[in-house]
């Protein structure tokens, strides 16, 4: 497993507090956060339920990620993006739909939406980062096509405070 720090390159910024019925902070993934469209036998692709609080009053909106950084590429994988959520937004179900409002960019599948965990059999355990940052902007304006790293690159120069889960698998 690799130890690549997503954050290492980043400017450190506040957190505040994310927190799922689904995952637990460093603990293995539910089947049903694993990746069936992938492979993994009785993966569901279903978003895992997330709430957040204690952000910083001058949010305008919050973009969500799951990023895979173990992933034997040079870039990582990334599973989940969603950007533009309204401030008024503070949780999102398990499998919901993108909040009114907000904008699903592509998956490193190239579908919009999520697609759970699936790392190559015998490859070891990856850590999946789920992220929440609030930003200081209601929208990215950003086009639909945008790839997730672009998607982050622009968070970068938005955000406020972030709050993360890391979840892990392995097959």
């Amino acid at each position: 497993m690799s130890q690549n720090d997503p954050f290492s390159r980043l400017p450190e910024v506040p957190s505040f507090e994310l927190t799922s019925s689904d995952v637990a902070d460093g603990q293995t993934l539910a089947a049903a956060q694993a990746s069936g469209a992938m492979g993994v036998p009785g993966g569901e692709d279903r978003s895992p339920q997330l709430s957040w609080s204690g952000f910083p009053a001058e949010t305008k909106s919050f973009v969500v990620q799951m990023y895979d950084p173990d992933a034997p590429t040079m870039s990582g994988f990334w599973h989940w993006v969603i950007a533009d959520i309204p401030a008024s937004v503070t949780s999102l179900e398990a499998g919901a739909a993108t909040p009114a409002g907000a904008q699903a960019y592509r998956n490193d599948t190239g579908q919009p939406g999520y697609v759970g965990a699936a790392p190559p059999a015998g490859h070891g355990p990856h850590r999946y980062y789920l992220v929440v940052s609030a930003l200081d902007t209601e929208s990215l304006g950003l086009p639909v096509e945008a790839s997730p790293a672009y998607v982050g690159f622009n968070v970068a120069g938005h955000v406020l405070a972030r709050a993360v889960l890391v979840g892990t698998f392995e097959q």
